[in-house]
């Protein structure tokens, strides 16, 4: 077999790492070959559910690690025991409600664009970083080179860093660098780029229908700017390019709607062999219905790895899909020379990230870790409009509030949660009341309304909008808008797109992340003890001429 790429970049391995992974490739066995392509999802400590993982070998878990850091860690040491390579412990450390329970809760992309401030991603970078090899992870999926181009846009929203080609490359870069430095191997996300269609690949498979020299000045710039520095993987993702496609068969057809997860085209000629990447190619999630939608699983999962991924992300049941690989293997639809290679370069990873070395300790959580991501905080809520002269807040003028809300949504969980911001206001002297479908609204009963959104980005939600009917209880309710009686304000804790449902509503902020470390720095901008932010990411008012006023 040949190891040879692995010591060129990104891999850069020395001798001895390159020893390391030639003994451990040739005392794999062709089940665990198979067993390596896998990256499981780890949620929780059901005891069964571990052992079914443990049992079955991966090359690695993605985990949504809990806020006991030594149980962890021992989970982590009990997976690897068992296992005949140390597994790669991947998550999506992307801020706000992606930060790891244990730790600081950091901004999202959406947050530091706003900020835009590079020198305040490479340390929030650098913290995330470290936090997460201290607990056991040594890989992310992230950073997300998405450009929020399509406002409506659930799932890139707050996970990117905004509509600006040179914000997204100066930010994504400085994070995948320093992730990469501190032993966190990034997986630069989604291939060949998510942004420009509104709809969700948990949901469709969804299209980027950029000309290839639009590609080229936005996506091709930073992928390979990325690549450049040298992006240890890729995500390819549930995501087309019929441009490129058609581009080399004018009559492709409904192929050149493929996910570039199961195209050899974009995954070899453009990625590898065009744009040079050498490293590790992971898919996206493949539970997705952007995959799903396309053909039957028994037909996908092979093609994910001959089509070029080197791992296999996800699984609901990953002792059948081991059966859908040997069956493409005997009958040629895929080629141990692929596994072999997917492998080595998995392996290549591993070893690029110090797996062949001992583990090393760190600390998490730590009370300057929190206070750098409480003082960053306050630099991101974005004051977008003012214009009855609300802010700042006063207990002696706007003493009696009703917060009208829909809570926390988070993906994971099967209701909302609430705020904190109620608690927090009354704490400073005011008082609050959280509104119901009973509720009356009228001058005489309150000061100022309060209007509080929790939509980050959401995972196969499809749409994020101003729910009228679902916010107040009613149908009447719903057509009602007391601004003209009563100062109101609305605030966004996420979706930065909510003035779209609400142009003329005359206060409006965007937060970015639901975090309680959020929460505290508007109610500091709020009541006037930090300045407000006025740098807005992306366009808050979406082509609305009206919304500005």
């Amino acid at each position: 077999m040949n190891f040879d790429h692995l010591a060129k970049a990104p891999f850069n391995l020395d001798a001895e790492a390159l020893a390391w992974v030639r003994e451990r490739f040739a005392a794999l066995t062709s089940d665990d070959k198979l067993r390596q392509l896998f990256t499981l999802l780890s949620r929780g400590m059901d005891a069964d559910e571990i052992a079914r993982i443990r049992a079955f070998r991966p090359g690695g878990i993605t985990r949504h690690a809990g806020a006991d850091v030594a149980a962890e860690r021992a989970l982590f040491a009990d997976l690897n025991a068992a296992a005949p390579v140390p597994l790669l412990i991947s998550a999506d450390l992307e801020g706000s409600r992606m930060s790891l329970a244990a730790g600081a809760e950091m901004p999202n992309p959406l947050a530091l664009a706003a900020i835009d401030d590079v020198e305040v991603t490479a340390e929030v970078s650098r913290i995330m970083a470290e936090e997460a090899r201290a607990i056991g992870i040594n890989w992310s999926f992230t950073p997300v080179l998405d450009i929020n181009a399509a406002f409506r846009s659930a799932i890139v929203a707050t996970r990117g860093f905004g509509s600006d080609v040179a914000t997204v490359e100066k930010h994504a870069i400085t994070q995948m660098r320093v992730f990469q430095q501190h032993g966190v191997a990034s997986a630069i996300k989604h291939w060949p780029g998510e942004g420009f269609d509104d709809r969700d690949q948990h949901l469709v498979t969804t299209i980027n229908p950029l000309s290839m020299e639009d590609w080229e000045a936005n996506f091709g710039r930073l992928y390979r700017g990325a690549i450049a520095a040298g992006a240890l993987s890729v995500m390819s993702a549930h995501i087309a390019l019929p441009a490129f496609v058609r581009a080399l068969d004018p009559d492709a057809g409904v192929e050149a709607f493929r996910p570039a997860s199961i195209s050899r085209l974009l995954n070899e000629e453009l990625l590898r062999n065009r744009l040079g990447f050498n490293g590790l190619i992971v898919s996206d999630a493949t539970p997705m219905a952007g995959l799903g939608a396309w053909g039957k699983r028994s037909d996908t999962l092979p093609e994910l790895v001959s089509a070029g991924c080197d791992v296999i992300l996800f699984s609901d049941d990953y002792e059948q899909d081991l059966v859908y690989l040997e069956a493409a293997l005997a009958d040629g639809r895929l080629s141990w020379q692929r596994v072999d290679d997917a492998v080595i370069r998995q392996l290549g990873l591993k070893a690029a990230v110090g797996l062949h070395k001992p583990a090393g300790g760190g600390s998490i959580g730590t009370a300057e870790n929190r206070a750098y991501a409480d003082a960053v905080a306050k630099r991101a809520p974005t004051l977008v409009k003012d214009t009855q002269n609300l802010l700042p807040l006063d207990p002696t003028k706007h003493k009696r509030i009703l917060v009208i809300s829909g809570g926390i949504v988070f993906p994971f969980l099967p209701h909302p949660l609430p705020f904190a911001l109620p608690d927090l206001l009354r704490q400073r002297g005011f008082e609050v009341t959280v509104h119901d479908a009973a509720t009356e609204v009228s001058p005489d009963k309150f000061d100022l309304v309060l209007y509080l959104f929790g939509d980050e980005t959401l995972l196969t939600r499809g749409r994020i909008f101003l729910d009228w009917l679902r916010l107040t209880g009613s149908f009447g309710k719903a057509m009602q808008r007391h601004w003209h009686d009563i100062p109101t304000a609305m605030i966004s804790f996420g979706y930065p797109y909510m003035l779209y449902d609400a142009p003329r509503v005359p206060t409006y902020i965007n937060a970015y992340a639901t975090t309680e470390t959020m929460q505290r720095a508007v109610l500091a901008a709020l009541l006037g003890d930090v300045p407000w932010n006025t740098k807005s990411p992306v366009d808050p008012f979406c082509g609305l001429e009206d919304a500005k006023y």
